[in-house]
């Protein structure tokens, strides 16, 4: 939460009348709870696992590795070469691996 450090600072005993009134405003409130949502609109808008996307196509441009980069053995992510930990036994590796 965020606190206004130039707002008038209130007392132990107003802040309890605060949350106080707060409260029974909220409890009169029947509906402040209540969520109006189609069920048949959230329904649709949810992708099932094992979908079938056979129609889909990517439009992402992938770039093979460049000269300045590699790959780390242990998390198989291209990484740029200030990124190299260590190499061992040919394997290189990146700092968050090791």
């Amino acid at each position: 939460m965020a606190t206004d450090y130039d707002a008038p600072r209130k007392s132990e005993e107003e802040l309890q009348e605060d949350s106080i009134e707060e409260l029974k405003s909220r409890r009169n409130d029947q509906n402040s709870g209540k969520v109006d949502e189609d069920e048949v609109e959230a329904a649709e808008s949810f992708e099932l696992p094992g979908a079938d996307l056979s129609h889909e196509e990517l439009t992402v441009r992938v770039l093979p590795r460049q000269a300045n980069e590699f790959t780390c053995a242990a998390c198989y992510l291209v990484k740029s070469q200030s990124q190299l930990a260590e190499t061992r036994d040919g394997q290189q590796f990146c700092v968050d691996c090791v």
